[in-house]
Order: structure tokens, then sequence, then C-alpha cells
């Protein structure tokens, strides 16, 4: 029996919409890097991009456990001497919220251009509303 191996041909990208109110941040962002991957289609490959479009809704309505939302900082650099700064993640919820969504998935997605294509196919909004009903967005329950 011959080893098979996904062609483009052979790729189908569906489209899913993920509700986030009262979803685990970590929880929801390695299931969402599951999907953009590929990894629950039986013809999954590792170098080729086979994974589904994922919507998500209602990101700033997303809970951490612990004490991560005052503890748990979000860091950048301007490029000068002391240009470091720290945003915690309430900060953030407040200000950028789908921000937070998209650092966490892009931290579990493979660090090459392939990995930089699949974050292309998440879309993350902050409200119930979202424009991309033209391509008819199934709705995807998560199981936990």
């Amino acid at each position: 029996m011959k080893t098979f191996s996904p062609t483009p041909k052979d790729i189908n990208h569906q489209w899913f919409v993920v509700d986030a109110e009262n979803q685990v941040l970590g929880r929801l962002a390695s299931q969402i890097a599951h999907r953009l991957r590929g990894k629950h289609k039986p013809e999954f490959a590792p170098h080729m991009d086979n994974g589904d479009y994922i919507v998500v809704v209602n990101c700033d309505k997303i809970k951490v456990t612990g004490t991560k939302m005052h503890d748990k900082q979000y860091y950048r650099h301007s490029g000068w001497v002391g240009g470091l700064t720290a945003t915690p993640l309430c900060a953030m919820l407040a200000e950028k919220p789908a921000r937070v969504l998209m650092s966490a998935v892009r931290g579990m997605l493979p660090k090459n251009r392939l990995g930089r294509a699949m974050l292309k196919k998440l879309k993350v909004y902050a409200g119930p509303e979202h424009p991309h009903t033209a391509q008819n967005p199934q709705p995807l329950t998560l199981p936990y």
C-alpha cells in the first residue's frame, strides 16, 4: 500500500465560526491552532496548509484562570534604548481584545512562512458581528 501524500486538489478549506464567550484563553487557542493546521483531518500533512478558516466572535468576553488577568504581561519594544513596554492582560483585553487571542494562537503555530499563512485564516472580532456571512460559516462547538 502506498503512502498517501495530499496534493493541492485534495485540500478542502471550510469556514467555521466559534463563540469565545466564557471560553478559557489557552484551551480555546490550542483548539483553534489545531483546526488551523488541519490536524483534525485524515489527509493532514505537516508541509501543507490544509486547515480550515476560523472566525472567532465575542473575544472580548474571554476568560482566564487564576491570577493571569493581572499577572500576565504582553511586551513590545520600540527599538530604542529603554523602549520596553509591558501591558497587563486586563488592559490588553480592554484596548485590543482580538490581539490577545491572535497572540496566543500565533505561539502555537509553526514559526515559518507556513505558520504565517495559517494565521491569516484566523479572523477575530470583539463583538458578536462578523463580515463573513457570504462564506456561510458553520458553527463549531469545541470539546472543552
